[in-house]
């Protein structure tokens, strides 16, 4: 950092006259460097700190992201072991794998396993991979130039950019929330038979006091989402242990079949699994949310952010990725292999009913709408904290999470209540369906400015910037990502379903 000597930038806060009593005044500068009671050299560092994180950016950052739990949740202290780090980390991961498992990813999980057996498990498993990829890239860059995506958005590109990603995202996650809507109401029909126009209306208050108590800790919040997201794995142990599918056909599923690209259908229901399962707004979300540990922002406390955030993360996914092979192979076995083979499942009101004589049993059909509600509650919780990351991080705008939520769900609200009213079920699922395109129609605005920011070495620093392989690997998804949801897009036009044939 340099000394206080003469050819220092810095001059020492304290030199001696030549009789070595008397003291100067700092000058400006140093009254700076020596602000908060610190050494020169800390205060030096800190300046080049914040010189380095808005370098290559076209504005600084003006807040940090979800200031009010920002850097909440302690650290280890240096020299602590591995697993007190990984414990400081335990529940981001499940927060971000909620997002993975909401009931869009039911409804095309349950088409997949019933018309197509196994077959389409090698999708999920891809999809999974390309999830683990990107929420990896999300969490660098929040660690790295301290900023959630929708601020690195705002800061990077002009204002017009902006406003219009801004507009695409919050479609994102209205979508989003009108699949929670739709799941959430469905499981209020199917286990205590309240019309889903009803239970619509239910869901207009039905997270608001878990929000309201979240921001009192954000270690709460993470608490019940966790143990929600158990619930529907433990829910899923069970029916696959009633279901008893044939595991030594279950491993064939997940080795890539090329016939599912020659057969139009099942390469339509195969994109429509992908689009379900990477999702943008987990994007924001993780950017975001990694901010909450105090980790060190220094260079070596920034590469074991991520370090011990990899494996959170890519381990709490792997936990999504069972629920939704566990959705398949239970539509698969019951319906697609069972005694008596009904492959034309179509929706998830379907599935219920006929669990309980495929499955033997009431308790296997209860469970599952109970996951399905709680699936819903928990994706709405995220939903909506991601809702108030995209509006303060581009706009600068900040609600308080009650308002945001009441916003968003009245978008959702309007729209799921007049067609379940009118159509009812069916109507209910081909809304879900709609919602399930436009989320992967959107995916491509978030993926994009992610790969451009964590590639820039002039945002990221040489020692965090992706490497070639990396690069490759990340515009070859963002590639294969467009292209297939544009196929998506022009295929449900074609077929005039707006989404593959799943309903609700």
């Amino acid at each position: 950092m340099g000394g206080g000597g003469e050819g220092s930038g810095i001059m020492s806060p304290q030199r001696e006259t030549q009789g070595g009593d008397d003291e100067r005044a700092p000058t400006a500068t140093e009254m700076v460097l020596l602000e908060d009671g610190k050494t020169a050299e800390e205060n030096l560092e800190r300046a080049e700190h914040e010189f380095l994180l808005n370098r290559g950016w076209r504005q600084a950052n003006f807040a940090p992201s979800l200031a009010e739990v920002h850097s909440s949740v302690k650290w280890p202290e240096a020299g602590a072991p591995w697993y007190k780090k990984v414990l400081a980390l335990l529940g981001l991961g499940f927060m971000i794998s909620v997002a993975y498992m909401d009931p869009g990813n039911w409804a095309t999980d349950l088409e997949g396993g019933a018309s197509y057996g196994y077959r389409l498990l090698t999708v999920i498993l891809l999809s999974n991979i390309c999830a683990i990829f990107l929420q990896a890239l999300s969490l660098k860059l929040g660690i790295v130039a301290e900023r959630d995506l929708a601020q690195a958005c705002r800061d990077a590109y002009p204002k017009w950019v902006v406003y219009i990603l801004w507009v695409i995202i919050e479609i994102a996650i209205a979508a989003t929330d009108l699949a929670e809507v739709i799941g959430s109401a469905t499981a209020l029909y199917l286990l205590f038979k309240i019309p889903i126009w009803a239970g619509v209306l239910i869901t207009a208050v039905d997270t608001l006091f878990i929000l309201v108590f979240g921001f009192k800790s954000f270690r709460f919040l993470e608490f019940v989402v966790g143990g929600l997201a158990f619930l529907i794995a433990g829910i899923f142990v069970y029916e696959l242990i009633v279901v008893k599918p044939e595991w030594s056909e279950v491993a064939k599923g997940l080795i890539p079949d090329y016939k599912i690209l020659q057969d139009a259908r099942m390469l339509y229901t195969a994109i429509g699994i992908l689009g379900a399962t990477v999702m943008p707004h987990s994007l924001f979300l993780h950017s975001s949310i990694i901010q909450t540990r105090a980790y060190p922002r220094t260079k070596d406390g920034k590469k074991m952010a991520i370090k011990y955030g990899r494996w959170d993360s890519s381990i709490s996914l792997m936990l999504a990725f069972f629920v939704n092979s566990s959705i398949l192979i239970l539509a698969a076995a019951a319906f697609h292999y069972g005694p008596n083979p009904n492959r034309d499942v179509a929706n998830i009101t379907d599935a219920y009913e006929l669990l309980a004589p495929a499955l033997g049993g009431q308790a296997a059909k209860i469970l599952f709408g109970v996951g399905l509600l709680a699936s819903g509650q928990n994706s709405t919780i995220i939903g909506t904290l991601a809702g108030q990351i995209v509006m303060e991080g581009f706009l600068k705008i900040r609600l308080k999470p009650w308002i945001r939520r009441s916003i968003t769900r009245g978008i959702a609200i309007v729209p799921a209540a007049v067609v379940a009213a009118v159509g009812g079920n069916a109507g209910a699922g081909r809304l879900l369906v709609m919602s399930q395109v436009l989320l992967s129609l959107t995916l491509s605005f978030a993926v994009i400015p992610l790969v451009h920011f964590t590639s820039s070495t002039a945002k990221m620093g040489p020692s965090f910037v992706n490497g070639w392989p990396v690069k490759i690997f990340a515009v070859l998804v963002a590639i294969i990502i467009a292209g297939l949801n544009i196929f998506l897009l022009f295929q449900s036009i074609k077929n005039n379903e707006f989404g593959s044939s799943t309903g609700v």
